[in-house]
Formats: C-alpha cells, structure tokens, sequence
C-alpha cells in the first residue's frame, strides 16, 4: 500500500538520482540535470517553499503565513501526512502510519484544541499475550502490566538525571549523557543482566524499536521518551490513548486551510540550489520554484536522495546515510475473529516476525482490527495465511480474514518508518543537522529536541524551522 504517485514522476526522479549521484558525495556535476529538466516547465516565486506535507511541513506552513509569508508546499505523494496516512479497512478507519496523541505532548495536543478536534479511545482490553518459554502465556491485563513495570523501571533508572530537561536534551546532563548515547538498547540490557525469561518481555519492545535487534538503536532514544512521558511505566504507555476524531487527516486539514499555503502534490524535489538572496528548487515536473527561504520537512533517510547546491556540511549526509527512520519498517492491519486470548495486546520477543500487537476496533459484524509491526524482510503483511500462522501463535483459535499494510520501507518518499536515532547521534551530529544551511532550514519529527518519533516532535520542528526561516 504506496501513497499515489504518477510512474513518470517515479521514473524521472530515479534517472535524475542515477545522474546527481556525485553530487550527492561531493561534486555538484549531476545538478545541470535538473535545471535542464525545469526549463521547458515554470518559474514560480513565493515568500518559502516547504518540501513535504506532513506535520512538519504543514505546520511550519502556517506559522509562515501568522508571519504574513505565502508558502509553496511541494510533496511527492499525490496525499498529505507524509508518515502519518489516514486511510480505511474492513470499513473501518484506521492511520498506516503514525497516530497517537497525548496530553504529554503539548504541541500536537494545542493543536487539535485550536482546530477543535476530538480525541478518540480504544475500546476494552481483555489479556495481555507475552512469552513463556518457546510459546507464549496469556494472562491478565493488570498482572501483566506490573509485571512489566517491575522489569521496565530499573533499564531506565537514572534516565532522569540524563534529560534534566526532557524538551531540550542538552540542558544539564553533560559528560553522563555523552556516555549513555553510546549505549544500544542491547547495551543497557546486558548491564543489567535480566534472565532469559525476564528479557524476553522487554527484549521485543527494544527491538521493535529499533528495527528488529535491540543493536542498532540508541538507549537515550527510549530513555527520553521515558522521562517525556513522566519517568514511569504507567507514563509511557499511556501515551498511545488517544486518537484523532477523523483521523490526523482532520488534524492536517485544518491546520493546511489555515496556511493558506499553495500545496503541490505528486512533486517530488530533485535539487536545492541556493543562489545568493534565494534559493531555487526543482521538481521531477520540471518546474523551478525560486523562494528567499526553503524548509526541508521531509525524513532524515529522504535527505541524500536531494541534491543540494552548494553541498550540506558532511554530517547532513553522514545522518541520512546512516538512517533515522526505521528501514524495512511495517505496519500492518488484520481482520480478526475468535482466538484464545480475546482483545489483548501481544509483546513478542526479539527475533519473533512481528512485534507488538495491538487491538483497534471491533466492528458491527464481531469480528476486530488489530496491527502490529514487523521489520522481517520476510513478512510482507498482506499474505493471510502467513498472518495466520502467527497470530495463531499468540491467540490460539484465532482466525485471520484479510490483511493490509503499509511498507514504509520501501516506500520511496520515506526509506523508511518511526524514528529512532542510532547510538553515538544525539550527542554527536544531531544538535549540527537541526541547524539552517543559509537559506535552508531543517524540519521533521526525526530531528525533534522533544517527543522525537512522534506527531507532537513534527510540530515542534516544524515551529523551530519557521523561526528559523523568518530570520533569514
């Protein structure tokens, strides 16, 4: 399930990058092709121009126009939201990307109070599903849910005194917090030497993650959104409550009629070239867009597909190399009836195909919703019997009708899903790619001081990068 796009604007994005691929290392002898490509399209000028459409890019549309500039909004997808994507299954509404929001998050949450939209919440939970052994248990919410307070608590003890500050990571923590970035999630649970059977209840939740081996992500990551979301376990899961009556689409809608932004859809950006007082991007279209001030407000794994003139400073691409967004990340929505374990919610282990299991909506017929997530390259999550074959696994008895899913992956306008930085970026090149580049300002969940990985971390970059663009 891709966003709609044209195959000729696909097709001439990926000739262009085959073309642009020295400058994307270090010479700028591919650019000529994108300013051959826009000569035979237009020429527009306007106050900015934001590249991408998703909360970032909307959002620092509008914070524009309350300065009194018009915006250009160019995004690649023929819809908006970027990682957040209202859609429908089984007749259902249902987000393929992200979707929660919370008090905790006060950006997101001031947002839908403007525009005055509601927030839902799930319906009844019934077990908890976690391992036991080769197999799995299923036992009650509540006894479940103490249990993984109890081995939750100690991995994050001492997050707080690293994010004094839990909105502006370099406040107060110093050489501490320089020692614990290093750290994988994999790092911090052989610290504290959990048994086999203990770390196999949290184990998957660090995988998951960080895209499928507790290696790859950093510990500060997790542990920032721990001291976000109050210091406790109680806290962090609370966090996924709410949604958005509408969907984030309502949320988006609104908040785009308010900028009053011209919005482009089915334009993906090429080059960014700055040309002394301005500064000219160029779509696969060939069109040529010429702004005093440019936002960047698409993921961090997007950036080394842009060729950007003169160069960004090495960690830009470093990062984007590297990746934010979790590569061959998935979401994926099954229709579900009968089972063992009712609604429940399943934490698998590491190394399991899947990872968390969450209920979504029970509909008018009995059967329910639910998804979860995968980042095994052999799940594709729209084959029902492989669906079936796991999920038999977690809920004895339980019968899968029809799947959908949304590989974020290898969607090619995101190379990958949720963020989760990698040990060694907050304190190293992270505080250096939130930065402007002259007269091109950064913005994107990925690289949010705060509630980075969600909604409410978009809107706060997309207000950073909108300062940032009116002061140039």
């Amino acid at each position: 399930m891709q966003g709609t796009r044209s195959t000729s604007s696909v097709n001439s994005r990926r000739t262009f990058l085959k073309g642009a691929g020295a400058a994307l290392i270090g010479a700028a002898a591919g650019l000529p092709a994108a300013t051959s490509a826009a000569a035979g399209g237009t020429r527009t000028v306007t106050d900015a121009i934001i590249i991408g459409a998703g909360f970032a890019g909307v959002t620092a549309a509008r914070e524009l126009k309350d300065a009194g500039l018009n915006s250009v909004i160019l995004e690649a997808r023929g819809r908006i939201g970027g990682r957040t994507w209202s859609s429908t299954f089984a007749g259902a509404p249902i987000e393929f990307g992200g979707e929660a929001i919370d008090p905790k998050q006060p950006h997101v949450w001031a947002e839908a109070a403007r525009y005055q939209i509601a927030t839902t919440s799930g319906g009844s939970l019934d077990s908890f599903v976690m391992p036991q052994g080769n197999g799995f248990v299923i036992l009650p919410p509540a006894q479940a849910s103490a249990q993984l307070s109890t081995l939750f608590t100690p991995f994050f003890n001492g997050a707080a005194s690293l994010f004094p500050n839990a909105f502006n990571p370099y406040a107060g923590a110093g050489s501490a917090l320089t020692t614990a970035d290093q750290w994988s999630m994999r790092t911090r649970l052989n610290q504290l030497g959990y048994s086999p059977a203990d770390e196999a209840w949290i184990n998957g939740t660090t995988a998951g993650l960080s895209g499928g081996s507790s290696t790859r992500g950093a510990y500060t990551m997790l542990a920032q959104s721990w001291v976000l979301a109050g210091n406790s376990y109680g806290g962090y899961v609370s966090i996924n409550t709410y949604g958005l009556q509408g969907g984030t689409v309502a949320l988006l809608n609104a908040m785009l009629a308010d900028s009053q932004a011209t919005l482009k859809l089915n334009s993906p950006v090429l080059a960014v070239i700055r040309n002394g007082a301005t500064v000219s991007v160029f779509t696969s279209t060939g069109q040529e867009y010429v702004a005093p001030r440019v936002i960047v407000a698409v993921p961090v794994n997007l950036w080394k597909t842009i060729a950007f003139a003169p160069l960004l400073p090495s960690a830009y691409l470093t990062v984007s190399l590297a990746g934010i967004g979790v590569p061959k990340s998935k979401k994926i929505f099954m229709r579900i009836s009968g089972g063992a374990a009712g609604s429940f919610i399943a934490h698998p282990p590491e190394g399991f195909p899947i990872s968390t299991t969450v209920p979504h909506t029970q509909l008018p017929d009995g059967t329910r919703i639910v998804f979860c997530f995968s980042t095994d390259s052999s799940v594709s999550g729209t084959s029902v019997s492989q669906m079936q074959s796991l999920m038999q696994q977690l809920s004895p008895g339980v019968q899968v009708l029809a799947t959908t899913a949304q590989n974020w992956g290898s969607d090619p306008y995101s190379l990958g899903g949720w963020s989760c930085r990698q040990p060694g970026m907050l304190t190293g090149p992270y505080s250096t790619i939130q930065q402007p580049q002259g007269r091109i300002a950064f913005a994107g969940s990925d690289i949010a001081n705060g509630w980075s990985g969600y909604i409410d971390g978009a809107v706060e970059s997309g207000k950073t990068a909108a300062q940032q663009a009116l002061a140039m």
